[in-house]
């Protein structure tokens, strides 16, 4: 009794477990972007897109899956420029499966990273050599352009649509590196020089104007300050004519004058902290300073007197 009970048990079971992988087989799903490929008996039979499926047990089976989704292939490609820099070039190639060419993407390529960075290296290995270093960097953007456009005519045939092609870097050799920004370092250094050159030489000049501007000023006030003390002398000489008679303007001249040299002398002494030029201010002294003053002015009376009688013998000959 014990060991029938025992037998139907494992019989129930085993039936169990052959239900439940029966059942596990028949059904299966699929993710949202996502495609499952299915095959009968290792032949391709259809497709089934995102959620529940049925298939027959050990008779279909899923191959594979495939996603839809916008994937990233990043490439470092190693070439040589114009001016034989070598450098390093970081691609990144985004790319996508068409929902129409499952088939082509998942049976056609063994391993289709592998295959697409080739096609990368091909492509920018037949465009960087033409170009200098610089012109490289001035240009990634066109390379990229013409990468995407070789990728698309190559693996449209597999599949794979290219959604974009990017230059995300480009490494030359360290020493190249340490040369280039050596050079725009001694660029912007000359530039610097440059400017601080200019902005000396922009001093001077406007320290010179102002020093020719601040003479100039000066000039016109020593001679306003000259106008002023002739046209008050010519004031005194006719004022004191007018009220003494009988004096001449010489000694009018000369009692002025002297009449400045003894003020001048009150406003030294008044400053005990002016520089001061001593002169000789005796009575003696006083009086031969007088005596100077008075043999100035009738030598130049007598020059202007030679000079006019000069002038008008030369009017009467002609």
């Amino acid at each position: 009794m014990f060991e029938t009970l025992f037998i139907g048990f494992i019989f129930i079971s085993v039936g169990g477990f052959v239900a439940i992988f029966i059942l596990s087989q028949l059904f299966f799903t699929v993710q949202q972007q996502h495609v499952a490929i299915l095959q009968t008996l290792g032949k391709f039979s259809r497709t089934c897109g995102a959620g529940l499926h049925f298939k027959i047990p050990l008779i279909e089976s899923v191959a594979g899956r495939v996603s839809l989704r916008v994937e990233q292939l990043d490439t470092m490609v190693d070439t040589k420029t114009k001016d034989n820099v070598f450098t390093k070039v970081r691609v990144s190639v985004q790319y996508f499966i068409e929902p129409s060419k499952v088939f082509d993407a998942f049976y056609r390529l063994e391993n289709p990273h592998q295959q697409i960075s080739s096609f990368v290296f091909d492509s920018v290995r037949a465009q960087v050599p033409g170009l200098s270093l610089d012109a490289l960097f001035e240009r990634k953007d066109d390379i990229a352009v013409q990468l995407k456009t070789d990728l698309d005519e190559t693996m449209s045939g597999f599949g794979f649509s290219i959604y974009r092609a990017l230059i995300t870097d480009i490494e030359p050799d360290q020493k190249v590196r340490d040369a280039m920004n050596e050079i725009n370092a001694q660029h912007r250094l000359k530039l610097a020089t440059i400017e601080k050159a200019e902005g000396a030489k922009f001093q001077v000049v406007k320290a010179a104007e102002a020093e020719a501007e601040g003479k100039k000023l000066q000039g016109i006030g020593i001679a306003e300050q000259r106008k002023a003390i002739i046209d008050g002398l010519r004031e005194s000489v006719e004022k004191l004519q007018s009220e003494i008679h009988g004096v001449n303007a010489n000694e009018v001249m000369m009692l002025v004058l002297m009449t400045q040299y003894f003020d001048t002398m009150k406003d030294v002494a008044a400053h005990s902290k002016t520089n001061t030029l001593f002169i000789p201010n005796s009575a003696t002294a006083t009086g031969d300073l007088m005596q100077e003053m008075r043999m100035a002015f009738m030598q130049a009376h007598e020059a202007t007197k030679a000079t006019k009688a000069t002038n008008d013998a030369g009017k009467e000959v002609s």
